[in-house]
């Protein structure tokens, strides 16, 4: 088992690797200085979102590595990050506008060092981009009220949806139910 989860982290590392390569391509801006172009699979137009801001003003906000993963679509370590094996009761929220995701009622153990989920809270509250990087053909998670980049999702989760919504910690905000204003 210790063999796996080796081999499966060098793998993911080297996926990280080619992840966070330099971009080659230009990031453009609109005339108001908003990012249009965000990252090598993402292409956001300008008030597609309730919450937008300036690339800098994301920088202030966030710390550089949910800026990596939300903003640049990154990845982050298996088995190393925050959420990956929290067992808590509550809600995943979007890091970068606060938005809530995910509920730990439908969070399980997929296996693959990441916090997986098998549905949303809500549909609308996520939207699915195709994502052709790393000569790969998945879909991407965004958060549909800022766009920012949560993770991927998979057809191999449990039942009752056969779905994996394999997210990034460092995207989300753990909500716990002791502390939610709506308990």
């Amino acid at each position: 088992m210790k063999l796996l989860i080796i081999i499966t982290s060098a793998i993911a590392l080297l996926v990280i690797g080619f992840a966070t390569l330099p971009s080659s391509k230009i990031i453009e801006s609109d005339t108001q200085g908003k990012v249009i172009h965000t990252s090598e699979h993402e292409i956001q137009q300008p008030g597609n979102y309730p919450v937008t801001k300036t690339e800098a003003e994301w920088k202030e906000i966030l710390t550089s590595s949910q800026y990596r993963v939300l903003r640049k679509g990154g990845t982050e370590f298996p088995y190393t990050n925050e959420y990956y094996d929290n067992k808590e009761d509550g809600i995943y929220a979007c890091a970068a506008c606060g938005q809530k995701l995910y509920s730990s009622a439908t969070k399980y153990k997929s296996g693959t060092g990441w916090p997986s989920f098998w549905e949303p809270l809500d549909k609308s509250f996520v939207q699915e981009k195709e994502d052709n990087s790393l000569f790969m053909k998945r879909i991407e998670i965004v958060c549909s009220n800022c766009g920012s980049h949560i993770g991927h999702v998979f057809d191999d989760g449990p039942e009752p949806t056969g779905l994996r919504y394999c997210m990034n910690s460092a995207a989300l905000n753990f909500i716990a139910k002791s502390t939610s204003p709506t308990n």
